[in-house]
């Protein structure tokens, strides 16, 4: 019966988390079907068997964490159904119900009567039982029966009400026969460590999984990058009419196809520190900020600077529908090199957006709106919009920074500029 381990899922991932069965003890399953979402530190992903079989275990329950290389499913030929059990007789006056079988944090609920010897058949004696068998009814003063450990999914869910110091007795679980599961535990942890009651109610939202990384990144990049910012209006009315001119192309495509070229004149912008040195890459890996039910996510072009126009705006529209439908795979998210951001699509004008550490810079287009600007003198109702640059002051100073943006500015107020660099 072969053994499905959790794979390598990409760029030192170590663990995954259960989200989701997609087949059931019994059920046949093809090779590369998938038969679990997993959910890393970087996506939601689904894990294909390269097995064919019928499934005759899983190892782990939704919201369970299991190490690289652990079993994560048993397929094999289908378990025969066991005989039917007969009643009960004198040889055989155990149930099958207390068995003594131990399911991993389950426990046994009743110990196995001891089997008494038929008259005439020879048994073991000695001390011990003579006493037994000549004393009455056990006394009242006996030790009563200990009770049954209080089922649970896995020793992980045993060892977090232990590190917590919470007694699982005490714990409702909502499993099938009453299991305590892992999201009880958290429950009832957010439950006994919540403040007094106020008169207003709340949530708790755990940050874990992909939202504990965002966050954990975000903490990084502000403790340690000395970042700037700066900002410049741009008259974007030629911008949106290229855009009109090429349907396929999204705005964040053409200021991606801006943006490498501006790397290409400021490759300082494209960089990283590490320790004492600041090392300049020739890749443009460039990232961008797609918005999903699961939280922000940064999904990567590699080699944005090899791309067209077209190719660039191809790649970004199905790294962002992939994302969206918890598809992309955890490379996908990872090896970034500068990041674009369209936060205009959530109708704010400006930002001072957070640098995703450890890339050095990450420019933003504000909303796209009519203002009064100056036309040749004459004032004129045109599409304006804000562009910011936040950058890592360790790489550049702000002439490097204001060179870049103003590039990519006269770009958007001018896009056949950008023909001269193509």
């Amino acid at each position: 019966m072969p053994d499905f381990r959790l794979p390598d899922l990409g760029e030192g991932l170590t663990e995954g988390e259960i989200v989701n069965w997609l087949v059931s003890v019994g059920d046949h399953v093809s090779i590369d079907q998938p038969v679990v979402e997993v959910e890393t530190a970087k996506a939601l992903v689904e894990v294909p068997c390269p097995f064919e079989g019928v499934v005759s275990a899983r190892h782990g329950e939704p919201g369970e964490k299991l190490a690289v290389g652990s079993v994560l499913l048993s397929v094999g030929a289908p378990t025969p159904l066991p005989p039917t059990p007969l009643a009960p007789t004198p040889e055989s006056p155990v149930s099958s119900e207390y068995s003594g079988n131990v399911l991993i944090g389950y426990g046994t609920t009743h110990t196995p009567r001891r089997r008494r010897s038929r008259p005439g058949t020879p048994r073991e004696s000695n001390a011990q039982d003579h006493r037994v068998e000549r004393s009455g009814p056990p006394s009242s003063t006996s030790a009563p029966p200990r009770p049954a450990a209080p089922a649970v999914i896995s020793p992980i869910v045993r060892q977090l009400a232990r590190e917590h110091g919470l007694a699982l007795d005490r714990i409702e679980g909502s499993g099938p026969g009453g299991v305590i599961r892992r999201a009880d535990v958290e429950r009832e942890l957010a439950r006994v460590t919540a403040p007094a009651p106020e008169p207003r109610s709340g949530r708790r939202i755990p940050l874990h999984g992909l939202r504990g990384v965002v966050a954990r990144k975000l903490a990084t990049s502000r403790r340690e990058i000395p970042e700037a910012t700066v900002w410049v209006d741009v008259d974007a009315t030629d911008f949106l009419a290229a855009r009109a001119a090429l349907p396929s192309v999204s705005l964040l495509a053409l200021l991606a196809r801006f943006t490498v070229l501006g790397l290409k004149k400021f490759p300082e912008l494209n960089s990283r520190v590490e320790g004492d040195e600041v090392v300049v890459l020739d890749e443009v890996n460039l990232g961008f900020a797609a918005q999903t039910d699961r939280g922000l996510v940064v999904p990567v072009v590699r080699d944005a600077h090899a791309a067209t126009t077209a190719e660039l705006a191809t790649a970004i529209a199905a790294h962002t529908a992939a994302a969206r439908e918890g598809r992309l795979s955890p490379a996908a998210l990872t090896g970034g090199t500068f990041t674009v951001n369209n936060y205009g699509v959530f109708g704010v004008d400006g930002s001072a957006a957070i640098i995703n550490h450890p890339e050095a810079a990450i420019l933003g287009l504000g909303r796209v709106i009519d203002r009064p600007w100056v036309v040749g003198g004459q004032l004129a109702v045109r599409k304006v919009a804000q562009l910011t640059l936040a950058f890592d002051h360790r790489v550049c100073d702000g002439g490097t920074a204001g060179g870049f943006l103003r590039f990519v500015a006269d770009c958007v107020e001018s896009p056949v500029t950008a023909l001269a660099d193509l």
